[in-house]
């Protein structure tokens, strides 16, 4: 007879609170749009999961022994911290100021005490993209460390998984399909550069279909259509 898996879960008291502040966090940014706000609010919590204490108060930036403290500090704050995205030309100006706080909370979930809390990172990730890219479906599965680019330019359909430590490099446009797995550590690209010129840059939409498989770190170039169903990299002779 097969056995059937238990999933793993927090204790009730646990689920609850955890469930609440996703709650939480997604009505504030159902309800502030604006850059500036998203930012504090932003700012506000990764105080508490940083620093174990609301933000308030003055820095004290004049003692070079603190300088180390306040860099953290400041760092918590999206609107003191640029991203790589922003260098980019193609970037949205309309678009990605508005997503830039929800990018950098990203980000710094991963990184802090808590981002290797499975059940509650697979549904903060989830939370979060909603608000952030162009379309999530239900029940979607995103883990720890993905690297998102501008996330305006990502459709991710229903049922859809993304392992560790993927990279979605949407500056083009990329659409996981129905049911698709992405791989750790596997990259996904949707622009090109030039071969004689590295600042010039193409950009092309690339389609993961329904139920493909990209395997652990395969790459998928920019323009790439892959077929429903369709496998790519490398896989155990036992699974395909």
């Amino acid at each position: 007879m097969e056995e059937t898996q238990k999933c793993p879960h927090p204790a009730p008291e646990a689920e609850e609170v955890y469930r609440r502040w996703i709650q939480f966090l997604d009505e504030e940014f159902t309800r502030h749009q604006a850059p500036e706000r998203r930012a504090e609010i932003v700012r506000d919590q990764l105080y508490q999961l940083y620093l174990g204490r609301p933000h308030g108060g003055k820095l004290n930036l004049t003692l070079t022994s603190e300088l180390p403290g306040n860099v953290v500090s400041l760092s918590l704050d999206p609107e003191n911290v640029t991203l790589e995205a922003e260098h980019f030309p193609d970037a949205d100006p309309e678009r990605f100021p508005p997503r830039k706080p929800l990018l950098w909370f990203w980000q710094m979930f991963d990184r802090s005490p808590v981002g290797t809390n499975h059940w509650l990172g697979l549904r903060f990730r989830s939370m979060l993209g909603r608000h952030i890219f162009a379309r999530l479906g239900a029940g979607v599965k995103i883990h720890h460390g993905v690297d998102l680019t501008f996330g305006y330019n990502l459709t991710i359909e229903e049922g859809a998984t993304i392992r560790q430590r993927v990279q979605l490099n949407d500056r083009g446009g990329i659409t996981i399909g129905k049911g698709a797995v992405i791989g750790s550590f596997a990259r996904i690209y949707s622009h090109s550069h030039a071969a004689n010129d590295f600042g010039t840059i193409k950009l092309a939409p690339t389609v993961i279909g329904a139920a493909a498989r990209i395997a652990s770190h395969a790459i998928v170039l920019s323009g790439q259509n892959v077929a429903a169903g369709e496998l790519v990299g490398s896989f155990p002779a036992d699974r395909i």
